[in-house]
């Protein structure tokens, strides 16, 4: 694999929260299955397909590629963060010029948001235990 890119295939790894997502993405008429199902089987909801849309619509290529993704980790909102992000960073490996446009959409920056650990002494990352004055 040179830069991205096998056999007319293009690659792509996105990552949001505890998410990880494998892109591969190839010529073809816009289906895109993620683990082995189509993409409305696997995210039920609305908003999550339309996430992971964005990118393709963005730069107005959403029935010019076929892509699998492998997806695992995290939540369903968060796969949804990830596969948007191997996908944008997929279409770049495909059309550097596309840079441009998903730059300003933010569909190459990595959402660094996490889940905040726990701190000992207390029940949550932020809440403390109820204080008593007497």
């Amino acid at each position: 694999m040179i830069n991205g890119t096998m056999h007319g295939k293009s690659y792509g790894t996105g990552k949001r929260k505890n998410a990880i997502a494998r892109v591969l993405m190839k010529p073809g008429t816009g289906v895109i299955t993620v683990n082995g199902r189509t993409l409305e089987q696997y995210f039920p909801r609305p908003t999550s397909v339309m996430v992971v849309k964005q990118a393709l619509e963005c730069v107005e290529k959403s029935d010019q590629f076929d892509i699998t993704v492998n997806v695992c980790g995290g939540g369903e909102s968060g796969q949804a963060g990830a596969v948007r992000h191997g996908i944008s960073r997929a279409l770049l490996v495909v059309d550097p010029a596309l840079r441009p446009a998903l730059k300003k959409a933010g569909f190459l920056t990595r959402d660094a948001r996490k889940k905040e650990r726990k701190k000992p002494g207390q029940p949550g990352a932020r809440k403390r235990f109820q204080y008593s004055k007497r």
